[in-house]
């Protein structure tokens, strides 16, 4: 009698969550049936084979317990940046559709940017961007991820903290009416050591990313009481074409602005000047949030490359809406006379304008944790890899790394070029180049030849990150060499 072929098909809870693991059950030994039991699977099955099928070891198990909701709303945290508040510069120096149109190819290069993360991830059974990198490109390729992270996220930071830095004395000394140079209390660099160590540090002390949805709940929260206030303060303020600087100052009211009034109340659709070629490549960052992107996918409740997909492309599109009003109502209130920091444009005395500084600084200070989480998990992936977790090692990553970020902040006056560098070497790094490579070099040829449509798509996605970075840097380089400065942030 011949031996029986049963091919079962039995649904696996690993890292793919959805990938069928295939089960040969053979009736004999005979060489011809396992090869022809073999091939049925490749032609059935759709993709890769999972390591189970080819006789390796079988992926991690991932129990995730973090919902589709505080997924979304750790990912549009990591989005949302300090540059949110220079989007309305950008855009009087692009012109409204330009900006929109460019802005939107961004948001969709930055989801297709995601796919190739989760496909790779799937197909190779790793949720770490590092080891990602080790997968593709050995151990250096590791080092190279993790030293690209740290710098992007610690730059991130530093940006916050700035923001704290700056912002911070001027709100408190209102709300007291006091000089924020006259008292030691409310000076800057003190007031960020107290936030780190009150709100920052016990944030950044969990162990799970997931803990955090809630504060990027609030932090969203406070950004949309941001965006809200702007288009209040458009449909408020009209237009103020006809007044001087002089005029403003003896006659109108307290609530508006004392300087930059436009002198023409015109929006420009399509605009090209020097300055743009400083705000592109800010806008073409805005969307970075790839280093959290594995981390959340670890932690979401029911994973899956589809659910987690529809995470990033909510998030992304919930940005995408954000930024473009904000820019929109932003440049429509003060034109072409809108500065690098919005909130700048608006009177220093108006109550709206400051409740809007507090939920500006809060969303930054709740931000700053979930941006802390990617660079903790690439130095331990780094430095101790094989190592359990360790409360102790938990803590002192934590708090090195809160410490070198406010003697950044504290000691170096001109970080802003500093770090302008970092995030023309990073940004496009993490969101174009590491993606494209990790494609190229993990989806196996079987499954997509070298010639094919995905992998020449994957190929000209990572060639326009290095025109980003060599156009970014080149630009930045030429500013610095004639003495102009350009707005930055995340």
């Amino acid at each position: 009698m011949e031996p029986s072929l049963r091919v079962l098909w039995a649904t696996g809870r690993n890292v793919r969550a959805s990938c069928p693991a295939i089960v040969l059950l053979l009736g004999g030994s005979q060489p011809s049936l396992w090869i022809l039991s073999w091939a049925l699977a490749l032609v059935s099955f759709p993709g890769p084979l999972p390591h189970v099928c080819l006789g390796l070891a079988p992926y991690p198990q991932f129990d995730g317990k973090t919902s589709f909701g505080m997924s979304v709303f750790n990912l549009s945290n990591a989005i949302m940046g300090s540059g949110i508040l220079g989007l309305a510069y950008a855009m009087a120096h692009t012109g409204v559709l330009f900006f929109l149109a460019l802005l939107l190819c961004i948001a969709l290069l930055s989801s297709y940017s995601i796919h190739l993360l989760l496909t790779c991830a799937g197909v190779v059974g790793i949720r770490a961007y590092e080891q990602l990198g080790q997968r593709a490109l050995g151990p250096a390729g590791k080092v190279v991820v993790a030293a690209v992270i740290c710098l992007h996220n610690v730059g991130a930071m530093s940006s916050y903290l700035f923001i704290i830095k700056s912002e911070l004395p001027l709100v408190i000394g209102t709300f007291l009416n006091m000089d924020p140079e006259g008292d030691w209390f409310l000076k800057g660099n003190l007031l960020i050591i107290i936030v780190s160590v009150l709100i920052i540090l016990p944030l950044a002390l969990m162990r799970h990313l997931g803990y955090l949805g809630y504060t990027s709940g609030l932090s969203l929260t406070c950004m949309l009481f941001f965006l809200i206030s702007v288009i209040y303060k458009k449909f408020q303020l009209g237009c103020v074409i006809g007044r001087n600087e002089t005029a403003t100052e003896s006659k109108g009211p307290p609530d508006l602005p004392l300087q930059g009034f436009n002198r023409s109340c015109e929006a420009h659709m399509f605009t090209v000047d020097s300055q743009m070629f400083y705000t592109v490549p800010i806008m073409a960052f805005a969307f970075v949030c790839h280093p959290e992107v594995l981390p959340i996918y670890t932690e979401l409740y029911r994973p899956s490359k589809r659910r987690m997909q529809a995470v990033a492309n909510v998030s992304i599109g919930a940005m995408f809406c954000m930024y473009g009003l904000t820019a929109t109502f932003g440049y429509l209130t003060f034109y072409s006379s809108v500065e690098a920091e919005m909130l700048h444009m608006y009177s220093q005395k108006d109550l709206l304008i400051l409740c809007v500084r507090l939920a500006v600084l809060l969303a930054v200070t709740l931000t700053v944790p979930v941006v802390l989480f990617p660079i903790r998990r690439a130095l331990q992936q780094l430095l101790f890899p094989s190592k359990a977790f360790s409360w102790p090692r938990h803590v002192a990553i934590a708090l090195m790394l809160l410490v070198l970020v406010n003697v950044l902040v504290i000691c170096v006056p001109t970080i802003r070029d500093i770090f302008g560098v970092i995030g023309s070497t990073s940004a496009p790094s993490l969101i174009f180049i590491l993606p494209s490579i990790f494609y190229l070099r993990i989806v196996p040829s079987e499954v997509e030849p070298i010639y094919s449509w995905p992998k020449i798509q994957a190929l000209c996605f990572g060639v326009l990150g290095v025109l980003f970075m060599a156009i970014s840097l080149g630009f930045m380089f030429a500013n610095w060499a004639t003495g102009q400065s350009h707005v930055s942030g995340h």
